[in-house]
Parts: C-alpha cells; sequence; structure tokens
C-alpha cells in the first residue's frame, strides 16, 4: 500500500512502511519527552529548557517513578527505537532517529547515576555526551607555564597574581557590566542577523545576577525569546564580554534554541526538540557551537578592534594592555584541557577537593576564590565541561573543511545548529 502525500511543489510518494515508522518514531519521541520531565522532577537542573505542551509538564509533577525506573523507562524506549529499521526512514528521519537514541542512552545513564551508580569520568563522558577524552598528564602543560612566565609582567607573587594583575586593567567594572554586555550582544545580534534568518519576534532579556557557579547562562523561554543572566561574581574581563554576547545570545544558545524550535519542534513537529536535557550530546553540539561563536561573528582582528573602539570606551577602560592581555589570554587557553584532568581525577576520586583546588591554581592560574568556584561547578555539572573545548575544537575542525568564504561559512554553522546534529556528524567528513 502507498501514501499519497501533496507537497507544495508536487506530488511526493511515501511508502506506508515509512509513515509508519515515523508515527512510531512520534510515538517514541513523546514518551521521551515525558519521561524527561519526569526526570526533571527527580534531578532539579536536568531540564535546561522545556517549551512543549503544558499537559506534559502538569503530567511530569504528577509522575512518581524513580530515577531507576525512568533509566529503565529510557531503556525500553531504545530498545523499542533501534528495532525500527533505518532503511525505511528518509535521510533526515534517520538523523532524528541516531539523535534520538544518544537522547535515550544519555536519559538512562543520568538517571541512573542519580539512582546511586557509580560510574567513572569517561564512562560517564561516553554516555552522556558522546564524547572521549583522551587525558594528558598534567606535567605536560609545564611548558605552557614556562612561555606564560616570560610574557606576563614581571613582578612579586606567583604566576596567577601576575596575571591576575594584568586581568584586572581590562576588566569591566560592575556598575558597568550590564551596558558593555548589552553593547556587545547588541553587535554579536547585527552579524548573526546578516547570515541567519531567525523568527523576527526574537528576544532577549538580560539580568545580572551573583553566587552562581558558572560565568553566563541562557534560559531559553520558547517562542525565540531567551532569560540571559552574567554572574558578576566571575570577573568580566574584556575578552569574556564578546564570548558571552556570542555564546549565550548570537550566533550561539539563543539561535540554535530558536533554530531547534522553528525547524524541528514547529515546521516537522518532532516534539523531542521542546525539551533540552542538560546531560545530553545535545550539550556538545551546543556548547561546542556556541564557544566557536566568536571565531564566526569576529574573525581576525575584528573582536579586538570592536573592543578597543567600543567596548573599552563604555567601560571607561584604558585599551593600552589590550594587545597583550590577548597575547596572554591566547596562551593561556592552551591550559583549558587541565581542567578537565583535574577534574577527571576529582571526580574518580583519585585526588580531593582540596588538592583539586590547589591544582586548578597551579595549572589553570585562577585565584583561590576561582578555582573553589571551578569546583564547585564540577560538583554541579561534573564531566559537563568537556562539551565546551571538545565541542569547541569538534566544531572549528568540522568549519574548517568548508574554507574560508564568509558567506559558506555562515552557512555551514546554520545547517549545524539547525539540527538534527549528533557528536558523529562533526567529526563525519
Amino acid at each position: 500500500m502507498w501514501f499519497l502525500v501533496i507537497a507544495c511543489a508536487g506530488f511526493a510518494v511515501v511508502p506506508a512502511s515509512a509513515r509508519s515508522s515515523g508515527a512510531a518514531i512520534d510515538a517514541i519521541a513523546k514518551d521521551y519527552v515525558a519521561l524527561s520531565l519526569a526526570a526533571g522532577e527527580r534531578d532539579p537542573g536536568y531540564v535546561d529548557a522545556y517549551f512543549g505542551p503544558s499537559t506534559l509538564a502538569a503530567a511530569a509533577k504528577l509522575d512518581r517513578r524513580t530515577p531507576s525506573e525512568l533509566s529503565a523507562d529510557a531503556a525500553r524506549l531504545h530498545t523499542r527505537l533501534a528495532t525500527i529499521d533505518p532503511k525505511t526512514l528518509s535521510p533526515i528521519e534517520r538523523k532524528r532517529r541516531a539523535a534520538l537514541l544518544l537522547q535515550l542512552m544519555a536519559a538512562q545513564t543520568r538517571m541512573a547515576m542519580v539512582a546511586g551508580k557509580k560510574i567513572s569520568f569517561d564512562q560517564e563522558a561516553k554516555s552522556l555526551f558522546g564524547v572521549t577524552f583522551a587525558a594528558p598528564p598534567l606535567a605536560s602543560f609545564d611548558p605552557i607555564l614556562a612561555e606564560l612566565d616570560r610574557l606576563v609582567p614581571a613582578g612579586p607573587g606567583t604566576l596567577a597574581e601576575r596575571i591576575k594583575r594584568l586581568s584586572d586593567r581590562v576588566t569591566v567594572p560592575p556598575e558597568k557590566a550590564e551596558t558593555v554586555v548589552k553593547a556587545a550582544i547588541a553587535e554579536c545580534r547585527r552579524r548573526t542577523l546578516d547570515h541567519i534568518a531567525i523568527p523576527p519576534s526574537e528576544a532577549i532579556k538580560l539580568e545580572m545576577v551573583r553566587d552562581k557557579p558558572w560565568a553566563g547562562y541562557n534560559y531559553f523561554q520558547g517562542h525565540a525569546h531567551s532569560l540571559i543572566q552574567v554572574n558578576l561574581d566571575v570577573p568580566l574581563t574584556m575578552d569574556m564580554v564578546i564570548k558571552l554576547g556570542c555564546h549565550e545570545a548570537y550566533p550561539g544558545h539563543h539561535v540554535l534554541y530558536s533554530l531547534y524550535e522553528q525547524n524541528l519542534a514547529k515546521r516537522r513537529g518532532w516534539i523531542e526538540y521542546t525539551v533540552f536535557p542538560l546531560f545530553a550530546p545535545m550539550a556538545l553540539i551546543a556548547e561546542g557551537s556556541a564557544d566557536y561563536g566568536p571565531d564566526l561573528a569576529f574573525p581576525g582582528d575584528e573582536r579586538i578592534a570592536f573592543e578597543r573602539d567600543t567596548l573599552f570606551p563604555l567601560a571607561g577602560l584604558d585599551p593600552a594592555d589590550a594587545a597583550l592581555f590577548e597575547k596572554v589570554r591566547t596562551v593561556q587557553a592552551k591550559l583549558v584541557p587541565a581542567s578537565a584532568v583535574i577534574a577527571r581525577d576529582y571526580i574518580d576520586g583519585r585526588i580531593d577537593r582540596a588538592r583539586a583546588v590547589a591544582l586548578k591554581e597551579q595549572y589553570v592560574l585562577v585565584t583561590p576564590q576561582e578555582a573553589q568556584r571551578s569546583i564547585r561547578f564540577v560538583d554541579t555539572y561534573r564531566s559537563y565541561l568537556l562539551n565546551y573545548f571538545l565541542g569547541r575544537a569538534m566544531v572549528a575542525k568540522k568549519m574548517a573543511t568548508v574554507g574560508t568564504d564568509p558567506a559558506a561559512r555562515w552557512t555551514a554553522f546554520e545547517q549545524l545548529i539547525g539540527g538534527p546534529t549528533t557528536p558523529d556528524d562533526l567529526v563525519a567528513p
């Protein structure tokens, strides 16, 4: 039997088996959303965003499944989805199936962890985010520390303290933070909307907050609206301003979520894209693309020029140290994987909290207060930090295959964040 679909461009004949498979995935996807919302009731913070049917959200509050039961149900949904023959699906439906299989595996793993199951950092990273981290020895970062020691102006105190003195000269005063961040977001938005079309009703709201384990956060509200919070407890160095604007807003999280909502949840009716679990492969795509955002929006020296000509004056800062600070930050970025090495040893119990904080000070060159806040992040989000630098590296490698033409790069980036995308898509040719 054949099913006839009338399309705008003509007629498309779809086999009944394909229609049946699509309906089966729809049913599994709805159960997955219900399961994710119920998981959020057991694991606060698990659901990063939800903008689907209110009836499912209400039902989740009454759902009494335990984390162990939710893990088992996720496994059963995974089995049901795995039995659907991908040959009966269109190419984009096959991608949908692949992405949902990974999301279900992550849900199964996270709920098992909430129920008390102990797994290693490496197992967690693979099952939740679909990545493998080849942890280098901390001693391999010593040459980078030596390079920074030569680059940073001499003076009393540790290398971290010397970097802090340099950073202080390019740190936005808290009372001017909102003005400066708004200007950065506006420029990130202008540059992004020149290339990517998102719903005309899109908007963001900015709030300054304190006492958080992160520097910035996007709370997607649905209908292409986001609440973005910036943590004033984290020193807002000038390089962080553009990073926050691009990462949390344009072309980062706000744009990705808006495209998922527009392209997948609304146009295709794929209900699984109305919920965004934090501990899932979707996070690798979101964080990696968001961290890559500044490179796309401000190629070459354009970021430095915008900071010098616009942001420094708004912050009341002298840009005289901008060039040196940029060199230091470029070298310091090579130390980022050290954070994951420390987190891995801490989560796996090879070092205690005090040792983790000390190693953060030594190898990531942060103050004791920043080191404590960093380990607080690990306490809350565990291996999630891999999504930033590994995700960014994977996105950057994928984007490098596009070439240097700006229009082609923006098109490729929009396709990447428009979904459905899996970690494997970032390593495929």
